[in-house]
């Protein structure tokens, strides 16, 4: 079993900055990938970013040239950096990790971008 603890998230401005933390704990061997996923207001629940353990990256197209996504191994953390937010990034954003053939979800952090 993993355990995700996430943190961050709030209320912003329109073209400000966020950054989400999500610490992982427990049985641990090797998370690939981790990442970060929404679920705005009425949708599905879609993919904002992940990264593999060698530091590959992907993106939703929505969101690139604003959104970093970076993990630390030594601590298990992945982090989103978000900058230039806008209205339409407002929602719930799960991180997300694979451990072997397991997938884990964080428990959410409320992102708001007021316009």
């Amino acid at each position: 079993q993993v355990q995700l603890v996430e943190s961050g998230g709030g209320l912003v401005q329109s073209g400000g900055s966020l950054r989400l933390s999500c610490a992982a704990s427990g049985n641990i061997v090797r998370l690939n990938p981790m990442g970060w996923y929404r679920q705005a207001p009425g949708k599905q629940r879609a993919l904002v970013a992940t990264i593999t353990i060698c530091g590959n990256t992907n993106y939703a197209d929505s969101v690139k040239g604003r959104f970093t996504v970076s993990r630390d191994n030594a601590k298990n953390t992945v982090y989103l950096e978000m900058n230039g937010l806008k209205s339409e990034d407002t929602g719930v954003y799960y991180c997300y990790v694979r451990e072997s053939f397991y997938s884990y979800w964080g428990q959410g952090a409320q992102v708001t971008v007021s316009s």
